[in-house]
């Protein structure tokens, strides 16, 4: 993988920053938008650089929450109105567009 530029990082952070309460983004939705070329560098940025953002609201394109992540993201989550069904968002209903 190539070096993560400050820009980057500073485009994922400002359209995570963007996902309003009760809605849900993918990686690839970030990943797109910041004209990136894999959600993974988005998963990277997250992982090293989103303790002030809204990072549960940002998930798999499954509908479902990173594992080590998934209790604490849900609760999160319902606590915006978003429910999970069997451990998956319905995506149809609560995805935001960029």
């Amino acid at each position: 993988m190539a070096p993560i530029t400050d820009e980057q990082v500073e485009a994922v952070r400002a359209l995570v920053a963007r996902i309003p309460a009760g809605r849900v983004s993918t990686y690839g939705d970030i990943a797109d938008a910041a004209g990136l070329s894999s959600p993974r560098i988005v998963g990277w940025i997250m992982r090293t650089d989103s303790s002030d953002l809204p990072w549960h609201r940002v998930i798999t394109a499954s509908g479902r929450p990173a594992a080590h992540l998934a209790t604490r993201q849900l609760e999160l989550l319902r606590a915006e109105g978003v429910l999970a069904d069997d451990g998956r968002i319905r995506l149809t209903e609560v995805r935001y567009s960029f």
